[in-house]
């Protein structure tokens, strides 16, 4: 159980840094907001637009990560007696909620920075 609780500590903290990561990428990334919203761009387009590379950056860590885990789980499952057979699907379940976590939290700050006022950010142009 401690397990768990540390590899829920670990996700925790790397999503809490994403989240930081995506405000620092709005922040830089206002004007241009700003300048895509005041030309007619929705909401969901400016969403989609900063949510695109963080989810391309998740999907790549994921297949980064694949062969790793499995050769560390084989290497770790050949110790056993009655050692069973690796299948994919423990590993595209954790990207599926890896991808949906990431899209959460991303979404929520880059909603709040699609629906800021233009006003703010041009304000000094």
């Amino acid at each position: 159980i401690l397990f768990k609780v540390f590899a829920g500590v670990i996700i925790f903290i790397s999503f809490i840094g994403l989240f930081g990561l995506i405000s620092f990428v709005a922040t830089q990334r206002t004007k241009e907001v700003a300048i895509r919203k005041v030309l007619g761009a929705s909401t969901i387009e400016l969403v989609k637009m900063l949510n695109g590379s963080f989810l391309i950056m998740v999907f790549i860590a994921n297949l980064v990560a694949w062969p790793l885990a499995y050769l560390f789980v084989s290497k770790w499952l050949s110790g056993f007696a009655y050692r069973i057979d690796i299948s994919i699907w423990p590993f595209a379940l954790a990207m599926i909620i890896s991808m949906a976590i990431t899209l959460l939290t991303v979404s929520i700050r880059s909603y709040k920075a699609a629906v800021a006022n233009t006003i703010d950010a041009l304000k000094y142009e």
